[in-house]
């Protein structure tokens, strides 16, 4: 089962450093990332580790079907997923689930979709089953 925490709070800047507030909690994970690594000495360069490109996906859904039909799919076709409208998506980075979240519409031209994110999974191991 996956572990989740609440992502408001934790993504919420400590009272002490109030002055963070305007940054997003990607660039928050990146200073606290870098502090950890500077402190514990364990990586002489954290500007290497944070330029690794990983490949993220968002999985709307899947679908098994057998050859046969598949040979039959033509442009127009609909493919049932198992994933109903409303239902959260998932994050999968390099291969690994690591959130869920919910498709919203980023420009006002309904052009263009993102994810707002929901749910963070926990460590390695627990959540991808």
């Amino acid at each position: 089962m996956a572990q989740s925490f609440d992502y408001d709070s934790a993504t919420r800047a400590p009272a002490s450093e109030e002055g963070h507030a305007d940054t997003t909690p990607l660039e928050r994970l990146a200073e606290i990332a870098a502090r950890t690594a500077e402190e514990s000495g364990k990586f002489a360069n954290v500007d290497a580790i944070l330029r690794i490109p990983v490949t993220m996906q968002v999985v709307l859904g899947s679908a098994t079907i057998p050859v046969a039909n598949l040979m039959k799919l033509g442009r127009g076709a609909v493919v049932p997923l198992d994933h109903r409208v409303g239902e959260p998506v998932d994050v999968v980075v390099n291969g690994r689930i690591v959130a869920r979240g919910e498709v919203v519409v980023v420009e006002e031209d309904n052009s263009r979709f993102g994810v707002s994110l929901t749910e963070i999974v926990g460590p390695l191991g627990q959540g991808d089953s």
